[in-house]
């Protein structure tokens, strides 16, 4: 696992308009998982609005966004992929793509409109979508009698920690997403209350919403 703590995604899809001198610019904003994911979604917008003059991209992926990607369509070098990218990156996303299509108002813009309306934009589409904060953590799997759960309950509470998934059977058993620095802590005070009788199954390391 990498040293970055944290990660920034899309998890619902945003949209977005600006418009300049009857030039409308409509941003879109897309989760992704690859690059052919990526290509996919621009061919289907591209598509979707056949009939617009340009549909402008840029994405990141990775998890330290190794692999980045834009186009201009045929706009001015540097006036509308480049800004949508830096638009992507000053966010702190990640596996995210934004499109900007445009429909040509007559009026030609210059290159710092461009670059401005590009811009407006892409920070649209982020504004109407929802975005989710990931930290490296590991799903702790948890079995104990019931006698304990609402000491763990409090105890977790304390932490400002939740269970999930709970499963009521001859025991209780359930989930907890904790942050791998608090991993250690939260076992030992789970042992600790139940005495040694909880049953814990430690997951892998990775990205969790905790």
């Amino acid at each position: 696992m990498n040293n970055n703590s944290t990660r920034r995604i899309i998890v619902k899809s945003g949209r977005g308009e600006y418009e300049e001198k009857k030039s409308r610019f409509i941003g879109q904003a897309f989760a992704i998982s690859s690059s052919s994911e990526a290509e996919e979604i621009i061919e289907r917008i591209s598509k979707e609005y056949w009939d617009a003059r340009h549909n402008c991209y840029a994405y990141v992926l990775g998890e330290r966004n190794e692999i980045t990607r834009c186009s201009d369509n045929g706009e001015p070098s540097g006036t509308a992929g480049r800004p949508i990218l830096d638009v992507l990156t000053t966010s702190g996303l990640s596996d995210a793509l934004i499109i900007v299509t445009r429909y040509f108002g007559g009026t030609l813009l210059g290159t710092g409109g461009l670059v401005r309306a590009y811009t407006a934009a892409a920070k649209a589409s982020l504004e109407d979508a929802d975005v989710a904060e990931l930290k490296i953590g590991v799903i702790l799997q948890v079995t104990i009698a019931y006698s304990f759960l609402d000491k763990i309950q409090h105890s977790l509470s304390q932490m400002g920690l939740e269970l999930s998934n709970p499963v009521y059977g001859a025991d209780v058993s359930f989930d907890v997403t904790v942050t791998t620095d608090k991993a250690d802590e939260l076992e030992k005070t789970i042992t600790g209350i139940t005495g040694g009788r909880a049953m814990i199954v430690k997951g892998k390391e990775d990205y969790y919403p905790v």
